[in-house]
């Protein structure tokens, strides 16, 4: 008799991802998808764009107050997207 070695469908699509290079593309694009659910509808409202470049996170805001407001709670957003991704995606965010 043979033993099976069951696995979570989950673990083996990220592990053939991984192996074509796609995972990192793939969170990149679900942290830019949860920013809305993650900052609030009314902080998405006012942002005009996000893209990730060397893991920061630039965030275009046409509010000065809001952009203030954001920078204060940096450290808490990096950590609060990540987790919601479930990956180490970002390290840093910058607001413009």
């Amino acid at each position: 008799m043979f033993k099976r070695r069951e696995q979570p469908v989950e673990s083996i699509v990220m592990r053939i991802l991984r192996s074509q290079g796609l995972e990192t593309p793939l969170l990149q694009r679900r942290l830019l998808q949860s920013w809305p659910e993650v900052a609030g509808e009314a902080v998405a409202r006012f942002t005009t764009g996000l893209q990730i470049r060397n893991q920061t996170l630039y965030v275009s805001l046409n509010s000065p107050a809001l952009r203030a407001d954001l920078s204060m709670r940096r450290k808490q957003l990096v950590q609060m997207l990540n987790t919601h991704v479930g990956a180490q995606v970002i390290a840093d965010i910058r607001f413009n």
